[in-house]
């Protein structure tokens, strides 16, 4: 038990600093057995009370895990480790399918619109005591949410998605709290949910989006909020239907009381609509990033929502960072106004790529999924073998471990990458690697 390492500290949060530190740093690994509370108390001469108090921050911030009798230990993945990390590094002449990042080819230029942001930057800076929503971006955001279904509210305007949902859950949630997330789903937000000391309970879904069933069963469970992703799902590329829709706002109006955030983040690259269950609930917002239409270094995203959520986001923001550049809301505007992405277009050339994959995999007897997005998932028996066996085929897949929390094992293609003529090749090495026959030539 904890082999060489010794938990030092006489406070409970002493105590849990020093295993944080310790497994942050690799000394203590992941499923290693912490000493009972009494004993460790004993070795430290403490009251159990200050190791109990320290465990549970550990266990709260998603550094260790209690198992009753048989004792506590450090996660499999504690939250302190990025599932960036679950990766696969391709080598030279390796074609490169698990990033995630949009086609650079179908991002605008950026240098008209931050020529023009500049441009009235000069004629008027900005200074303290300026609004911190840009009037012409809210206007455009606002009227855009409003054609879409989505409920009346105020506009914020975040350092993207993540930064949205961070500080929404943070305005309504304490350490402890349950926060219900699609499984598989965002690997970055699968990390926030513990890094902010919060409970991820996983919510099974298809390719309409969370089934209704898992998410009343996280509601009865008692979540205190929920995270869905209304269209590009990553890593599946589900949408959420009109049925579904309907299905899961009957759900959520029966617990009026949950925060409920919508990640928004295919708009301007996906040509099915959103819909909304903003409203459902009390407490609600709708987050829209700019990342996948104008490219991940355009920091911003635009919120709306219930007036008490805005206004605590709101709050909060100007006690930290303040507001979000007036030269990155202009320059984003600037690309809205001009017209600077084509959904249907981008849209239809992730959708001919996809699909082509897709249909390509099934003609091998492969199910994939992927009905909007940049993504397809396909469900595997074994990931890592998968993984491995593409590398040696030339391609890298991304592991589905780092989407996914009791789902069962996949990997994630980004066709984003891919050529027409490339479907093909790609899909006769995932038929190849996920079918334990041919998997075996590999090591003949």
């Amino acid at each position: 038990m904890l082999g060489e390492y010794r938990i030092e500290g006489r406070r409970a949060a002493d105590i849990s600093a020093s295993v944080e530190r310790a497994v942050g740093s690799g000394r203590l690994a992941p499923g290693e057995l912490l000493p009972p509370m009494r004993e460790l108390a004993v070795e430290l001469g403490v009251n159990p009370n200050t190791v109990a108090a320290a465990y549970r921050t550990l266990r709260d911030r998603g550094v260790i895990e209690t198992a009753g009798r048989r004792g506590s230990r450090v996660r499999s993945r504690p939250a302190s480790t990025s599932r960036e990390l679950i990766r696969v590094e391709a080598p030279e002449g390796v074609c490169d399918v698990s990033t995630g990042n949009p086609d650079p080819a179908l991002l605008p230029p950026l240098g008209p619109a931050l020529a023009a942001a500049a441009e009235r930057a000069a004629a008027g800076p900005v200074l303290y005591g300026t609004p911190a929503v840009d009037t012409g971006l809210e206007r455009m955001a606002r009227a855009a949410f409003t054609q879409e279904g989505v409920p009346e509210g105020p506009v914020a305007v975040t350092s993207g998605a993540l930064d949205a949902i961070e500080r929404v859950l943070a305005a309504h949630l304490r350490m402890g709290d349950a926060v219900a997330v699609e499984d598989p789903g965002w690997g970055s937000l699968l990390d926030l949910v513990p890094a902010l000391g919060l409970r991820p309970v996983p919510v099974a879904l298809d390719d309409e989006g969370p089934l209704p069933e898992a998410v009343g069963q996280a509601l009865r469970q008692g979540v205190r909020a929920l995270v869905v992703t209304g269209r590009a799902q990553n890593p599946t590329g589900a949408v959420v239907s009109e049925e579904r829709a309907r299905e899961l706002r009957a759900v959520l109006q029966e617990r009026p009381q949950v925060l409920l955030v919508e990640d928004d983040h295919g708009h301007g690259i996906v040509d099915l609509p959103l819909r909304p269950l903003a409203g459902a609930t009390d407490r609600w917002v709708v987050v829209r990033s700019v990342a996948k239409a104008y490219g991940p270094d355009l920091r911003l995203a635009v919120i709306t929502g219930d007036p008490v959520t805005v206004d605590r986001v709101r709050g909060r923001q100007r006690l930290g960072p303040g507001w979000v550049s007036h030269v990155l809301q202009d320059a984003v505007l600037h690309l809205w106004r001009g017209g600077a992405v084509d959904p249907a277009a981008v849209a239809g050339s992730y959708g001919r790529r996809r699909d082509a994959l897709v249909a390509a995999l099934r003609e091998r007897g492969v199910t994939a999924h992927g009905r909007s997005g940049m993504n397809v998932w396909l469900p595997v028996p074994d990931e890592t073998g998968v993984v491995a066996r593409m590398l040696q085929a030339g391609w890298a897949v991304a592991p589905g471990a780092r989407f996914r929390l009791a789902s069962p094992p996949g990997v994630r293609v980004t066709v984003s990458p891919l050529s027409m003529e490339e479907i093909e090749p790609v899909a006769d090495a995932l038929a190849s690697a996920t079918d334990p026959i041919s998997a075996g030539r590999y090591y003949a």
